[in-house]
């Protein structure tokens, strides 16, 4: 705050914003969110940004879409790193065993499992697309 970083501070007092009202929306404001349920809220916060910044590009606001560009890559330094391509397959493929996964009625269940493993370090948009393209090979 020193740094007079304006971005930064409005940016993560926003996050703060956000933590609490999930807080409160699960009556938890005692005992906290967990990891999983804060990661979750900086996930949902960073793609209202990136969807914010698609609808100002739209309508011709550029510099509107860069801040709201610039506060996604901010919130982004504070998720977990993301699984790798090959890492994700191989949970897919793991998932897809263990279930015993034969065609497209499965993928409910793999979809569960691959998330229970992968916990919060990949988006459910990706890995919805990787057990698509492993229940249907181009």
């Amino acid at each position: 705050m020193k740094q007079k970083d304006t971005l930064r501070v409005s940016t993560l007092r926003m996050l703060i914003s956000a933590i609490r009202n999930k807080e409160i929306s699960l009556i938890k404001k005692d005992t906290g969110l967990s990891e999983e349920e804060t990661v979750q809220v900086i996930r949902t916060e960073v793609k209202q940004r990136k969807e914010a910044a698609a609808e100002f590009e739209k309508g011709g606001r550029e510099e509107l879409a860069e801040k709201e560009l610039s506060e996604a890559v901010l919130l982004e330094a504070y998720l977990p790193a993301e699984l790798s391509d090959d890492e994700l397959q191989k949970a897919v493929k793991s998932a897809i065993r263990e279930a015993n996964a034969s065609s497209e009625k499965d993928f409910g269940k793999i979809m569960k499992l691959v998330m229970m493993s992968v916990q919060g370090r990949v988006s459910g948009e990706r890995v919805m697309r990787a057990v698509k393209n492993a229940l249907h090979p181009v």
